[in-house]
């Protein structure tokens, strides 16, 4: 991350997806360099593109594309745009930036999986706590627990910046609309991986990760 340079003001923002990120591609995403284009594939969809840096930095580091890129983000020849752009980078699922539209585009992955009979692939899906303001977010929500997606995953960096708040945690949302949904400190590796890996049949599953506020 120290490689890339010129969009400081979202550093903190990229830090507060740093150790989720790492233990979805180091641990848990059944995706790589040769995998990319497999049908079966995990997908992970980035929907707070806003500060990709940390994005960057795990793609570089698992392959995806060569660590010469990092020190050219942001810059009018890179691929490394401010908001990530799946024609340029490889790895990327989705363009991403305009916050609240990752998690309706992951219940339509997840269903398009559904009907393709591709039960093996499962739907990741990072959005922060403040996006949640969105609407579009809410039917996703809604629509996702009723139907049952249980390939569909969603982790929620929570940096308590969210305008609105819920009664009983971010948690207790996704909860009331028949989601698995578990809350846990946002920079510790093994609970990260505890609660992406924990059994949810029949259900979407949502991980709320805790992060300090000064690392939003």
């Amino acid at each position: 991350m120290t490689l890339m340079s010129g969009d400081e003001k979202h550093g903190p923002a990229a830090t507060s997806t740093l150790d989720a990120l790492w233990v979805l591609y180091d641990r848990v995403l059944q995706v790589s360099p040769e995998l990319r284009e497999a049908p079966g594939r995990d997908r992970f969809l980035l929907s707070k593109g806003h500060g990709p840096m940390a994005y960057y930095a795990v793609l570089a580091a698992k392959g995806f594309f060569p660590e010469e890129w990092l020190s050219g983000f942001g810059a009018y020849e890179s691929p490394l745009g401010h908001h990530p752009d799946r024609v340029l980078v490889p790895g990327v699922e989705i363009g991403s930036g305009s916050l609240g539209h990752g998690l309706p585009l992951g219940v339509g992955t997840a269903l398009g999986l559904r009907a393709q009979g591709r039960g093996e692939a499962r739907v990741w899906v990072l959005i922060g706590d403040a996006e949640l303001d969105e609407g579009s977010n809410h039917e996703a929500i809604a629509y996702a627990g009723a139907a049952g997606l249980g390939a569909l995953h969603t982790v929620v960096i929570d940096n308590v910046s969210a305008t609105h708040g819920w009664r009983g945690g971010i948690a207790s949302r996704f909860e009331a609309a028949g989601w698995s949904a578990t809350t846990v400190d946002g920079h510790d590796h093994e609970a990260l991986h505890a609660a992406f890996t924990a059994p949810h049949p029949g259900r979407p599953h949502a991980v709320v990760a805790r992060v300090a506020p000064k690392n939003a």
